[in-house]
């Protein structure tokens, strides 16, 4: 029972009680003769108990149920903060979905849904069980009635259900794997069908060690009762799904991290059948997580590359970038934008990344180049700054000097030779020096006419508000 005190004044007078009781409400003695300005706190006893025993009886029961307060919300926001596993369900209508197989014998077979065992038998599902293999290490042909079965590798097996044309990949990413960079993703491939027959149930499996990330479970729509799917973390956190035992327009999938523990309780009545899915991560792009590209440069490319890097050995060569990437120079850093690479320009720095190289992406305008940890910062006041001189220009000895430049030339837009020396010192003040001074040979070719990534930084010049065009190169050092 809840220690119960009140407030009474240390005063004589207990003459205004009565008042107390009707201004107040409270049901005790206030002094309201202003005597006294202290005010003192005493325990009644309650029902006969001491203070002491009502302090006890507060001890032992608020404090408990604090602790299992406290220990319900630090699961409840572990839980959110690391989720390990999703389901969904798939919106497809269970009656357009067959699975396509060819039995040992070479005869192929389809089979249609949804299923209920206990009422129907298909001849194409005895089959296809027939043809089931356990999934004990053993591998026996033979097995009883309550071992998992997964249909043979070896033998082909489809169905009419594409999870690439569901949402699902993108619930799994969304979920599981929120912080993932841009330019990564997710893809699939299909690992085994199983089967769950009366009384069969499956221990938790070896963790599977092909590079996976996540694992995709389609409960195909069977009816079936028991069966549950149980998935456990590292931490031993444990999560059920039911499968919704194949009722009429339901499909679930359920998704959990590669490092999770699975296993399915014992199937107590009909049959449960499932599709699982490897999930990788790809990348078009060879930076951050994943250094396996989605994308490989062909063998016609890779020899025009070739030529150019040995001619090129002991130079910082440098390629301007033709994408249109809508990204502010003012804000992010152009090496951000290797995961988002596109076109031509994608292949090249694939291209370049097969040779063992470290190509870089750095902003330039007007000859001069941002180093690779800056951005292209024009808020510096420049009222006071002396003009500079023009930016020097170089030119590459050799027979390739008809297709290259050195360095690259981007006119200022300005109105006049003031606000070009202003704009000059500007970009100088933000940390950016000329390509001469950065030993850069931007390699360029005036004769394709070919389009150059032209992004825009606002600065305020004379009171108006101006643009600054600002190019793109991708910077190699060849060694």
């Amino acid at each position: 029972m809840p220690l119960s005190t009140v407030t009474v004044l240390s005063s004589a007078s207990t003459a205004s009680s009565s008042h107390s009781r009707m201004s107040d409400g409270l049901p005790f003695p206030r002094n309201m003769s202003g005597v006294s300005d202290f005010e003192v706190e005493h325990t009644l006893k309650l029902h006969g108990s001491s203070p002491k025993t009502q302090r006890r009886r507060r001890t032992s029961s608020d404090y408990s149920s604090e602790a299992a307060y406290r220990t319900r919300v630090a699961r409840l926001l572990n839980a959110k903060a690391r989720p390990f596993s999703v389901c969904g369900r798939i919106p497809v209508d269970p009656a357009n979905l067959t699975l396509f197989f060819r039995s040992k014998g070479g005869i192929t077979h389809s089979l249609d849904f949804p299923i209920d065992v206990d009422q129907d038998l298909p001849p194409s599902l005895e089959v296809l069980i027939a043809a089931c293999r356990p999934q004990s290490p053993s591998g026996l042909e033979e097995f009883s009635g309550n071992d998992a079965l997964f249909y043979p590798h070896n033998l082909p097996i489809t169905t009419s259900l594409e999870i690439a044309n569901h949402p699902i990949l993108d619930a799994v990413r969304n979920t599981l794997f929120p912080t993932l960079p841009t330019g990564h993703y997710l893809t699939t491939l299909r690992d085994k069908v199983q089967v769950w027959l009366k009384g069969g149930g499956m221990k938790a499996q070896p963790r599977p060690n092909d590079a996976r990330v996540a694992t995709i479970v389609v409960t195909l729509p069977v009816r079936f009762r028991g069966g549950s799917l149980v998935v456990k973390n590292a931490d031993g956190i444990e999560e059920k799904f039911y499968g919704r035992g194949g009722k009429p327009g339901d499909m679930e999938w359920t998704a959990f991290m590669a490092d999770c523990d699975h296993e399915i309780e014992p199937v107590q009545k009909g049959c449960r059948m499932s599709i699982s899915y490897g999930v990788y991560l790809r990348t078009f792009g060879t930076a951050e997580i994943n250094p396996d590209p989605l994308i490989s440069p062909s063998d016609n490319f890779l020899d025009m590359v070739s030529p150019v890097l040995n001619m090129s050995r002991g130079r910082k060569i440098a390629f301007s970038l033709s994408g249109d990437y809508g990204v502010n120079p003012g804000e992010v850093l152009a090496d951000s934008l290797v995961p988002d690479l596109k076109g031509g320009d994608s292949i090249l720095y694939h291209a370049l990344k097969l040779y063992k190289l470290a190509p870089e992406l750095r902003w330039t305008a007007g000859g001069y180049v941002w180093a690779l940890d800056q951005v292209v910062d024009l808020s510096i006041d420049t009222e006071e700054e002396s003009p500079t001189s023009r930016v020097p220009f170089s030119v590459l000895n050799g027979p390739r000097a008809s297709v290259v430049a050195s360095p690259l030339r981007t006119s200022f837009s300005t109105s006049s030779e003031s606000g070009e020396d202003d704009i000059r010192t500007r970009v100088k003040r933000s940390g950016a020096i000329s390509l001469a001074d950065a030993d850069i040979v931007v390699l360029s070719d005036s004769s394709l006419g070919a389009p150059i990534t032209k992004e825009r930084v606002f600065f305020v010049q004379s009171g108006e508000l101006e643009k600054l065009v600002v190019n793109i190169l991708l910077v190699v050092y060849v060694p």
